[in-house]
């Protein structure tokens, strides 16, 4: 088991969910014969995605999430 930090406030969820798709797509997108070729395969991704030091650029503030979205978020 490892145990990674996640944030108690921000979009942890969809830096996952970012890195999950484009795991899929630069890495998963055909036939992979076996469990250790997967193995192999992931760990070479995440040693170029980690060499790259790739990052989430959030380009939608507080405010405008209040604004289009007022009607999950209470008043201030």
């Amino acid at each position: 088991m490892e145990i990674h930090y996640t944030p108690k406030h921000g979009s942890w969820l969809n830096m996952a969910e970012i890195e999950l798709s484009s795991l899929t797509i630069q890495c998963l997108d055909r036939r992979i014969g076996s469990i250790e070729q997967l193995q192999r395969e992931i760990t070479a991704w995440e040693v170029d995605r980690n060499q790259a030091q790739k990052s989430v650029e959030w380009h939608f503030t507080t405010p405008q999430a209040r604004g289009k979205l007022k009607h999950l978020y209470p008043e201030i």
